[in-house]
């Protein structure tokens, strides 16, 4: 299945139970030595991260989050959508993430982090 037919079902507020927020994030694969990427908007039921590569729908891994005071947070995720760029800047794919599993302490610090954010538009929502 090409990556960029790959979107969600639904549209809007019937999708996102969480509100986004544009927070000083970023994350890489965890256990792995790959460059961090700032996340492009976070809530507290999943991310949207740019990614180099083309992830299936569906895919579950673990993420590393680093957030601002140095402290960092490992979580399951599962992707459930994925498109391709068209000038491939800042990279190739466009990912939403969902968090299958936080940790209770975790998903505390997640907490401090998105009251302190800034919310975004939703630009998924219809009307």
């Amino acid at each position: 299945m090409a990556a960029e037919a790959q979107k969600p079902a639904t549209r809007g507020a019937e999708r996102r139970r969480f509100p986004r927020v544009k927070a000083p994030i970023y994350c890489r694969p965890a256990h792995r030595r790959l460059p961090r990427r700032e996340v492009v908007d976070v809530g507290l039921g999943g991310m949207r991260v740019y990614s180099d590569d083309p992830f299936q729908v569906g895919s579950r891994f673990e993420v590393e989050m680093f957030l601002p005071g140095g402290k960092s947070v490992t979580c399951l995720t599962e992707v459930v959508w994925i498109r391709k760029l068209e000038n491939a800047d800042p990279a190739p794919y466009d990912v939403g993430l969902s968090f299958l599993h936080v940790s209770e302490e975790g998903r505390e610090l997640l907490c401090d982090v998105l009251e302190c954010a800034e919310p975004i538009e939703d630009e998924l929502s219809e009307g």
